[in-house]
C-alpha cells in the first residue's frame, strides 16, 4: 500500500515522538524535535519556491494542508532571509532531525525498535516526497527547482550511505513513491496516437512489438480497475538498429501512448548521449546523470549510442558512474520513469552484458530494421510533401535508382531516413539554384523538384 505524504509526516512525528526518551539530541524540554521537523519541512519548502521571496497559493496551501501551518506572505521574505533559505548556504548541511535519527540508527540506540533502523530514511524519504509534492503543486515548476531539490537530496542519501543506514525501496519499511498526477486515458486521442504510429513508413516488426505491449497494458489496466490480479508490465526498452531507422521518432510516439495510458503522468521525452551524462571529475557525472534523471521523470529517457558508456569500462572512465547512478535512478522510480537505450545492434549486446543489472532490468528488445529503397523514397516523398515540394515522376524514378545503389552497397555512414533528409536539402538546394532566375515562375515549378534537381547528388 502506498504511503501519502500526511502519513508519513505523522509517522516522522511518532518517531520524534519515540526519540525524546533516548539521549541522541541536545534539543532541550522546551524546544520539541517534533517542532523541529516542522519546521524543517516549511524551511524546505519555501526553499523550492522562487528566490525572489513569492511563493505561489498553491505552493502555500500545500505547505499548510500538509504541516498544518504556513507563515503569511509578508512574513516569508523576512524568514528566508533570517534562516538563509538560498542555494549558496541553505542545506549545506542535512536537517538536524535527519542527523538526531541516523545516529539512533547506526548506533541502534533502541532495542525493540518498530521502525526497524529506518528512521533516518523514513525522515529522507518524508523530505523528498514532500518537496515532489510542492513542485507538483507549483505554478512554474522549473528544472532550477528540480536541480535544488536532487542536491538537497543527495545530500541527505550521501549521510545515509555514510552511516551505513540507507535503504533501496525493495528493503524499505514504508517504501513511497512520487505523487501522481496522471491523466485519465482518453480513448479518442490513444486511436490517433496509435493510427499516426502505425502509418509510418516501414517498421513492420517494431509496429508489432509496440502495438502488442499497448494491448498487454490495456488489459492489465482492466484487470487492475476490477480488482483482478495483474502483473508488473516491464516498460524499459532496447533499440538496436542503425542509425534514421526511427528509434527517436517512436521513442516520443511511445511517450505521448505511455501518458495517455496512464502510466506515466507527463510523457516528455529527454534524449541524451554520453556527451549528456559523464562530466571529466569524480563525482560530476553522477550529479549530472541524477539531474537528467530528474527532469525525464513522467516521461522517457532516451540514452542514444549507451554503449558508449561502458566502451572504455576499466580505464578510469566515469561513464560506469553514470550506468550506476542510472540503474539507482531506475529502482527508485519505477512507477514513473522509463529508460530507452539505443544503438547499434552488436555494441548493444556488449553494453547488456558489461553490468549484471543492466541486462536483468532490459528485458524487451526492439531491433529496428534498414529500410528499403522503396521506403526511402516513400520517406523522402513524404518530408518533400511537410515542405510543399513534390517530386516529378522522372525524379522519383531516378532517386529510386539512387537509394537501391546506395542500400546495396552496404556503407559504413549509411543512415537511412537520415539519408533521405539530406538528399532532400540537396535537392531544394539545387531546384532553387535552378528555378531563381525564371520568369513567370507558377506554383508548379516552384514546387515540383525535377529528374535535373536530383542527378549528381553526393551524401
Amino acid at each position: 500500500m502506498d504511503n501519502n505524504l500526511k502519513e508519513m509526516i505523522k509517522r516522522c512525528e511518532d518517531i520524534c515522538d519515540l526519540l525524546k526518551d533516548y539521549e541522541v539530541s541536545d534539543i532541550t524540554s522546551d524546544t520539541k524535535l517534533t517542532e523541529s521537523f516542522r519546521f524543517g519541512l516549511i524551511k524546505f519548502g519555501i526553499y523550492l519556491s522562487d528566490l525572489d521571496g513569492t511563493i505561489s497559493e498553491g505552493e502555500m496551501n500545500c505547505i499548510k494542508e500538509n504541516i498544518g501551518s504556513c507563515p503569511a506572505k509578508e512574513e516569508i521574505a523576512a524568514l528566508k532571509h533570517r534562516e538563509k533559505l538560498n542555494p549558496d548556504e541553505y542545506g549545506k548541511e542535512v536537517p538536524l532531525v535527519l542527523k538526531y535519527c541516523v545516529l539512533a540508527d547506526a548506533k541502534k540506540l533502541i532495542s525493540d525498535d518498530p521502525y526497524k533502523n529506518q528512521k533516518g530514511q523514513i525522515i529522507a524519504d518524508t523530505y523528498r516526497l514532500f518537496g515532489q509534492t510542492m513542485m507538483a503543486c507549483s505554478e512554474d515548476s522549473s528544472e532550477r527547482a528540480s536541480r535544488k531539490m536532487t542536491l538537497f537530496c543527495d545530500r541527505m542519501d550521501n549521510f545515509l550511505d555514510e552511516f551505513g543506514v540507507r535503504y533501496l525501496n525493495s528493503d524499505k519499511l514504508y517504501p513511497v513513491k512520487a505523487p501522481s498526477t496522471r491523466p485519465e486515458a482518453d480513448p479518442e486521442e490513444l486511436e490517433k496516437l496509435l493510427e499516426s504510429f502505425n502509418s509510418l513508413v516501414g517498421l513492420d516488426s517494431v509496429k508489432n512489438e509496440v502495438n502488442s505491449l499497448v494491448n498487454l497494458i490495456k488489459v492489465q489496466n482492466m484487470r487492475k480497475e476490477k480488482n483482478m490480479k495483474f502483473s508488473d508490465v516491464s516498460k524499459h526498452m532496447v533499440f538496436s538498429g542503425n542509425p534514421g531507422t526511427g528509434k527517436t521518432t517512436v521513442a516520443r510516439t511511445l511517450a505521448d501512448i505511455y501518458r495517455n495510458l496512464g502510466v506515466l503522468s507527463k510523457g516528455q521525452l529527454i534524449e541524451v548521449d554520453r556527451s549528456g551524462l559523464v562530466k571529466g571529475y569524480v563525482g560530476q557525472t553522477a550529479i549530472k546523470t541524477k539531474e537528467v534523471i530528474d527532469s525525464a521523470l513522467g516521461g522517457i529517457l532516451f540514452i542514444d549510442e549507451a554503449y558508449s558508456l561502458t566502451v572504455n569500462k576499466g580505464s578510469g572512465d566515469f561513464g560506469q558512474e553514470a550506468v550506476d547512478t542510472l540503474l539507482k535512478g531506475m529502482e527508485d522510480n519505477r512507477d514513473d520513469l522509463i529508460v530507452i537505450v539505443a544503438g547499434y545492434p552488436d555494441l548493444m549486446e556488449e553494453f547488456l552484458c558489461s553490468n549484471p543489472g543492466l541486462k536483468s532490468r532490459f528485458n524487451k528488445f526492439i531491433n529496428f530494421e534498414d529500410y528499403t529503397a522503396e521506403q526511402l523514397v516513400m520517406i523522402l516523398e513524404s518530408m518533400c510533401k511537410k515542405q510543399d515540394y513534390k517530386l516529378s515522376k522522372e525524379a522519383k524514378e531516378y532517386s529510386l535508382s539512387f537509394f537501391e545503389e546506395r542500400c546495396n552497397a552496404h556503407l559504413e555512414n549509411f543512415a537511412n531516413a537520415r539519408d533521405a533528409r539530406n538528399y532532400m536539402e540537396k535537392a531544394i538546394s539545387n531546384h532553387a539554384g535552378r528555378v531563381v532566375d525564371i520568369k513567370d515562375v507558377n506554383e508548379e515549378i516552384l514546387s515540383t523538384i525535377e529528374k535535373v534537381d536530383v542527378e549528381n547528388i553526393v551524401l
